[in-house]
């Protein structure tokens, strides 16, 4: 098979679908972390106070289940590191903000939270892919 045909036709379990999925959980990781969750952890260490409480359980547990999320789940995820499993709380942490921090807003109000939340998403029912932290200690 040439290197084209086998570029646009790689199979279940080539290597350009591993790849992708590496560049999918890079891109998310280094967006979710730096365009939010270090920010977020940067305020919980300050101790800043003011953020939404969608779910009742206080705004400073609020924003650590968030900093835990976007910043300790979006790094383990880039990795490759018990992906499925950290992206439980992002998966969460998007369902809840398009639907209830956002809910009443509209579609381009909260078309960032849904962005993230399909690739995500994915990933949970995908898994990382072979070059990732998961494959190598499955490995050993």
């Amino acid at each position: 098979m040439s290197g084209l045909k086998r570029f646009f036709n790689p199979g279940r379990d080539g290597a350009a679908r591993d790849f992708g999925l590496l560049l999918l959980r890079l891109g998310l990781g280094f967006g979710l972390v730096y365009g939010h969750g270090y920010g977020k952890l940067l305020n919980l260490i300050a101790g800043k106070g003011g953020f939404p409480d969608p779910l009742g359980v206080g705004s400073q547990t609020s924003l650590v289940l968030a900093v835990l999320a976007e910043f300790v789940c979006a790094i383990a995820i880039s990795a490759g590191f018990m992906t499925r499993l950290a992206t439980v709380p992002v998966v969460i942490l998007f369902v809840v903000a398009f639907f209830m921090v956002h809910g009443g807003d509209s579609f381009l109000e909260k078309e960032k939270a849904f962005l993230y939340l399909t690739p995500y998403l994915a990933l949970l029912f995908t898994g990382p892919g072979r070059m990732s932290l998961d494959e190598m200690l499955r490995r050993k």
